[in-house]
């Protein structure tokens, strides 16, 4: 019971950390992922136990969204619909392919991402999704589920935060409704894992449960401080999401 203790004080910050960033941009996993890992819990358990509190984390921050009418539900439903089929061919290639050269790309296009974000002042604050018809959304819902979907079966990190990317650079949401329809296509995946995790028994409940408390917490301040502030506050999160990944992957390749 002690060591469990010792284990929430590392990891129950570091999961509120974790849901206030996801929140806002996506991106959540790689910092409560290596919180679990760090606290000594066995790395099958610390994915299914991060499962977990973070699928009840971004419900409530899903909530949130949808509350403030900040989800366009068209696009969320074909994008989660891509996503579901895509994920199921890239674990699939997972398991055949290394994930080396899509690290390699990712190590090269996330510097490039960062800057584009940079040089576009406007980024994300304004909403051009009515310029386009109603089929083409979809489509592109759809594609980008599809390809999201693929690439979190295939590698993972950092999907969301591609997700809010596509969202408003491609089909022209602005960064707030590009969360909020972000977040529901997380829930949508993060629920179909959490399944599989607990039926391998790969959850640690006494974990975490408090973990989600606390993952809770930080989603349902993270989407508030998102819908309010808007671009002011998203656009550097996701800025520094992908300083995170960038380090990540970089760390992995060395």
């Amino acid at each position: 019971m002690d060591m469990d203790m010792d284990m929430l004080l590392i990891i129950c910050p570091l999961v509120f950390m974790a849901g206030l960033v996801d929140s806002i941009a996506g991106g959540g996993g790689l910092i409560s992922l290596p919180a679990y890992i760090f606290a000594g819990l066995p790395v099958h358990l610390a994915y299914g136990t991060n499962k977990f509190s973070s699928t009840f984390g971004t419900f409530f921050s899903s909530l949130r969204f949808i509350k403030s009418k900040q989800v366009n539900y068209r696009s969320a439903i074909f994008s989660v619909i891509g996503a579901l089929i895509g994920s199921h061919f890239g674990a699939k290639a997972a398991l055949a392919l290394s994930d080396i050269y899509l690290k390699y790309c990712l190590i090269v296009m996330l510097p490039i991402i960062a800057i584009f974000i940079l040089s576009q002042r406007d980024f994300g604050k304004n909403d051009n999704v009515k310029e386009i018809s109603t089929k083409k959304v979809v489509f592109l819902s759809l594609v980008s589920g599809l390809a999201i979907g693929a690439y979190d079966g295939f590698f993972g990190p950092g999907t969301g935060t591609f997700l809010i990317l596509i969202y408003t650079s491609i089909i022209g949401f602005n960064i707030v409704t590009a969360s909020g329809n972000a977040k529901i296509v997380n829930l949508s995946s993060n629920i179909s894992a959490l399944v599989t995790f607990i039926l391998g028994g790969t959850v640690n409940f006494w974990i975490g449960i408090p973990a989600a408390i606390f993952g809770i917490l930080g989603n349902w301040i993270g989407s508030g401080l998102a819908i309010k502030n808007g671009a002011k506050v998203i656009k550097p999160v996701f800025l520094g999401v992908l300083v995170l990944l960038f380090i990540k992957i970089g760390l992995d390749l060395i």
